[in-house]
């Protein structure tokens, strides 16, 4: 159970640090997002979700994809990928589903997109934009719909410089319970 968790934190340890377009580390990022989901109180696996939900962005340079070269590259996908062999749906559902709920929220609440960062403005544009009536019929009907919908609410507010949070090392004991797998 442990090889996957020590290769998500060496995976933070070591790209953390960078910054993807917003006041905050990716980690600080992570770290918020999942503190957020607590203080909601969601499930231990919504809170794992919230705390790797942007893994993708650390694999491959993804993270700066769309500012450098104006490129979405699918961070959703590649974390599900990467975690989807090791945790269960509960976590890796939300995670793939929360780019859409982003472009959901921007269609279903007009003044959304308005709170919004640059950065999440600039990969909303390449994600595909708002969603048409159609895909919101759709993507409600998901059984991750509500669980996508509480990890966007996070990740939008999980931008706040200089909030201390419990660090990456805590969440440790969380990830090897809720990891399904050896790795």
């Amino acid at each position: 159970m442990s090889d996957i968790v020590d290769q998500l934190i060496a995976r933070f340890e070591k790209h953390g640090s960078k910054h993807y377009g917003e006041d905050v580390t990716q980690l600080e990022h992570a770290l918020q997002c999942a503190e957020l989901a607590r203080q909601q109180d969601g499930s231990d696996a919504m809170i794992v979700a919230a705390l790797l939900h942007d893994i993708g962005q650390l694999i491959d340079d993804a993270g700066s994809m769309a500012e450098r070269h104006g490129v979405d590259a699918r961070h959703e996908i590649l974390a599900e990928a990467l975690l989807g062999p090791n945790f269960p749906r509960s976590v890796t559902d939300p995670i793939r589903y929360h780019v859409d709920a982003k472009r959901y929220l921007c269609a279903a609440r007009p003044d959304y997109a308005a709170l919004l960062s640059d950065s999440s403005r600039l990969s909303l544009r390449l994600q595909g934009g708002p969603m048409d009536e159609a895909e919101m019929q759709a993507f409600r009907a998901l059984p991750a719909f509500a669980g996508a919908i509480l990890l966007r609410e996070c990740d939008d507010a999980a931008k706040r410089h200089d909030w201390i949070v419990p660090d990456l090392a805590s969440y440790r004991p969380l990830l090897e319970r809720i990891c399904v797998s050896g790795g």
